[in-house]
């Protein structure tokens, strides 16, 4: 299948994960910047779920630390993490399933860099979830384009905690497993704690990634619209960042503050990037029918 559908399994991936029968990953192996996600079938057949490992060479115990604060964080915008399990070793753990697209793959579905209406709304929406959870003094630490989940309803945020799974305050992070680069922050990349400076530097490196297929762009080639708030966002210097707080109405001024991540209305996405949501649902569907098959 091709990177935006569900990914057929390879002889290295695991046929089951706990309960789940795996059925396809979601998205190819190199998009495992932060998890390993497949879709699988509950084996009592009833259900459908995302399940989630660690990226290779990862802590696992780092990892499932995460997991767990992922999984008591409630707020609007962040992907649902309702199961945990596995060993020391092999943890992972489980999302309901919905139709959803990793950025990387919506950029590979549009066939390049998303229109700057589209980008300001992703933006706006990433922005508000940031903010909810820095008001409650919680710093994502693992924004990438790889942990932006499109939904039919909007984007939801996972991969929460990657830059603390990699590694402790105080150990260099650059080059660590489960990190893209250019969303690192350059306190957090020499060992800095993970802090909500470090989440707003990483939403500039997707709103780029989003605008120009890149995370570290030359400023010419962002959006005109986008040019200030970007670089602003990937200043080197913490405190020239601006509040998350304050980047949805610079993004999306018509929007009333929290209204984006309670969105219960369809999101505009671009024709292709509904095919693909609308491809991966019939891929899972035809994989399902074929292991009943069996």
């Amino acid at each position: 299948m091709t990177g935006v559908r569900m990914e057929g399994l390879r002889s290295d991936d695991p046929p089951r994960i706990g309960g789940y029968v795996t059925l396809g990953r979601l998205g190819p192996p190199e998009d495992a910047r932060c998890d390993r996600r497949y879709l699988a079938r509950g084996a009592d057949g009833r259900h459908t779920a995302v399940v989630s490992l660690p990226p290779p060479g990862a802590d696992p115990a780092r990892w499932a630390a995460e997991a767990q604060w992922a999984q008591r964080l409630a707020q609007p915008g962040f992907w649902q993490v309702a199961e945990i399990g596995g060993t020391p070793a092999f943890p992972w753990h489980a999302s309901p399933y919905r139709p959803v697209l990793p950025l990387p793959a919506a950029l590979a579905a549009y066939g390049g860099p998303l229109p700057e209406p589209v980008v300001r709304t992703l933006g706006a929406t990433l922005a508000e979830a940031l903010a909810s959870a820095h008001v409650l003094g919680l710093a994502h630490g693992g924004l990438s384009p790889a942990a932006v989940l499109l939904t039919a309803y909007g984007p939801l945020l996972g991969c929460f905690g990657a830059a603390r799974a990699a590694a402790p305050e105080g150990v260099a992070r650059s080059g660590l497993p489960g990190l893209d680069p250019g969303c690192l922050a350059p306190e957090q990349a020499v060992g800095g704690p993970v802090a909500p400076a470090g989440d707003v530097y990483a939403l500039g490196a997707v709103l780029a990634y989003a605008a120009t297929g890149h995370t570290v762009p030359e400023r010419e080639e962002i959006p005109g619209g986008l040019r200030d708030l970007v670089s602003a966002c990937l200043s080197r210097d913490p405190g020239n960042r601006p509040d998350p707080a304050r980047v949805p109405g610079a993004l999306a001024p018509q929007a009333a503050y929290g209204a984006l991540t309670a969105a219960t209305e369809p999101v505009s996405w671009p024709g292709p990037v509904v095919a693909a949501l609308a491809a991966q649902s019939a891929g899972l569907l035809a994989a399902d029918l074929s292991t009943g098959e069996r």
